[in-house]
């Protein structure tokens, strides 16, 4: 490891670090359009207050068990550095500043804590998610990193790889979503009312902003100003283009007509595809990754009608299973060129690699999932996980925040009622039995 530090490299990986950042206010607006008027600030404060809860934790504990040294069988970091003791302004890693270093890496666990929320969109209290936020950063996302990306990780040891972040962000973030769904049980009205996005240019703007954001997120993953990370940003700009088209393709040939919401979908589902695959895969790798994301995304998020889950805002359907075929994309096409001598199937490197991936796909998403699940199930147990029946149908930002959105719940209007007739429904079977 140098103990110099390139200025390149650390100013690329400073951009990198604020574009990362930029990502959680894109996806505050990016959720904020597709839930109804009612629920709007809700849901951006549930991505806005991800910044100051995991920034404490992360700082305090979450960075030294990812990236402490290992304390044994690449589970978790040790304590050495608790508080960021012993890191300083001459500490480097490799050849960035270790403070710059863990910083970068702090984003993107604030990402991912808050791409969870959308499966809980117009149902969860606030005071439950503050909870259950620094919590799952401690028990879920760090020990997670540790094996993927920390010091002596056992999945690292086991060989399976994770560019930027499709088993540490994708597919931990989706599981932990599809967990905390479940605690809290579907919307009043679900497979009954529309709930269709309110703002569609909000959902345009927020995409728009993660997709900017996500050259820092995969480029910035290199820690170099250099030919990787141009081939990265290059990957990532394609996959993005390609999950567009997909997921449109899908919406004219069964719908019969392409949607704005669609290719907002489609772009992040395919830079959800491109997140673990893009330091392994090149260019033709990148236009298959994007297009096939884009294509089974857009079929995959209907399965929650079926299933019966209630995603609000279809974390599952795009980035659990937009990690999993990036990730597992990576047993299929990572190139020697890019890898430095790992070789995906189709390049003839047998199917070694692509056992390793999806091993450890179901080794994370088991994990997630059973954490995620425990700890809502505590947190619901002790103060209450979501708010209560009427306050959902009047709607949760005059409820929680004592605000609203838009005019019409201002200045002794009341709010918009969304699930009034099936809230009085179920109320009034209540009273009867």
């Amino acid at each position: 490891m140098s103990s110099t530090i390139d200025p390149a490299a650390t100013a690329w990986l400073l951009v990198s670090t604020a574009l990362v950042l930029l990502m959680t206010p894109g996806l505050a607006i990016f959720y904020g359009g597709m839930v109804r008027t009612t629920g709007v600030l809700n849901m951006l404060m549930m991505s806005f207050v991800t910044i100051p809860l995991v920034t404490v934790a992360w700082l305090l504990v979450g960075y030294t068990i990812a990236f402490g040294d290992d304390a044994g069988g690449g589970l978790i970091g040790d304590l050495s550095h608790f508080a960021m003791r012993g890191i300083d302004p001459d500490s480097v890693h490799g050849s960035v500043p270790e403070m710059l270093f863990a910083t970068f890496q702090l984003t993107f666990a604030i990402l991912t804590a808050a791409l969870i929320s959308g499966a809980i969109a117009d149902r969860a209290k606030f005071v439950a998610w503050m909870t259950f936020v620094p919590l799952w950063v401690l028990a879920v996302y760090a020990p997670i990193a540790h094996w993927v990306w920390g010091p002596e990780g056992w999945l690292a040891s086991f060989g399976a790889l994770d560019y930027a972040g499709g088993l540490v962000v994708e597919i931990a973030s989706g599981a932990s979503a599809l967990a905390l769904a479940i605690v809290l049980g579907p919307r009043i009205g679900f497979k009954i009312d529309a709930m269709r996005p309110h703002n569609l240019p909000f959902v345009l703007l927020g995409a728009g902003l993660l997709w900017f954001g996500w050259f820092g997120f995969n480029a910035g993953s290199a820690l170099a100003a250099d030919g990787i990370a141009a081939a990265v940003f290059s990957n990532t700009l394609v996959a993005g283009c390609l999950g567009m088209l997909g997921w449109l393709a899908v919406e004219q040939i069964r719908d019969g007509r392409p949607t704005t919401f669609g290719a907002a979908s489609g772009v992040v589902a395919g830079l959800v595809a491109i997140t673990p695959s893009c330091g392994s895969i090149d260019t033709l790798g990148a236009l298959l990754v994007g297009l096939a994301a884009g294509v089974v995304c857009a079929f995959a998020v209907g399965w929650k009608f079926k299933a019966g889950y209630d995603d609000s805002l279809d974390v599952v359907g795009v980035h659990f299973v937009g990690g999993v075929v990036g990730t597992v994309s990576i047993g299929l096409l990572a190139t020697e060129v890019m890898t430095g001598g790992v070789e995906g199937l189709l390049f003839g490197g047998g199917f070694a690699q692509l056992g390793k991936q999806v091993v450890a796909v179901l080794v994370v998403a088991a994990y997630a999932f059973g954490i995620s699940f425990a700890l809502g199930k505590g947190i619901d147990k002790i103060i209450g996980f979501r708010v209560s029946k009427e306050d959902e149908a009047a709607g949760i930002d005059f409820a929680l925040h004592a605000e609203t959105a838009y005019a019409e719940g201002v200045h002794g209007h009341a709010p918009r009622r969304h699930g009034e007739t099936h809230l009085a429904r179920e109320l009034a079977h209540e009273r009867t039995t």
